[in-house]
């Protein structure tokens, strides 16, 4: 079984048709379970609204790209920032500083990957990969 953590940094990449789109469409085609946390989520509404604000998208391209992602989300995994994520977001991780946003991603992998050993993480956030190696985090992407 694969399973793989979308972060919002690909799927940025994916709905802005970035370079890279391509390969984050093909590991979440591939992968039988997709995760991530509702801050991904989040991420992804606030960048569409800076991207509509600053005229980069028109408020209909924004809600089109608004439907493909609750299209393609309805079947993914959602955790909350819960206290546990809250918890492990606070304290130390091998490559410091952490961003608190990035710190709730890596937090999150690593509960994931509790009930889902084989979990992917699919990101393009430096600073979360730089992270997720020594944690034991392995990346698709």
């Amino acid at each position: 079984m694969t399973s793989v953590y979308v972060e919002s940094s690909a799927l940025l990449k994916w709905l802005f048709g970035e370079p890279r789109a391509h390969d984050v469409i093909s590991a979440l085609n591939q992968a039988q379970i997709v995760v991530t946390s509702v801050l991904s989520l989040l991420e992804v509404e606030r960048a569409l609204n800076r991207a509509e604000y600053q005229r980069i998208l028109t408020a209909g391209q924004a809600e089109r790209l608004r439907a493909m992602l609750a299209r393609c989300k309805s079947g993914w995994i959602l955790m909350e920032i819960s206290e546990e994520v809250r918890s492990r977001a606070g304290r130390v991780f091998p490559v410091e500083p952490v961003r608190t946003l990035d710190a709730i991603h890596l937090a999150t992998v690593l509960i994931f990957m509790r009930a889902f050993p084989d979990l992917q993480l699919l990101s393009y956030d430096e600073r979360i990969l730089e992270n997720a190696r020594p944690l034991g985090i392995d990346i698709t992407g």
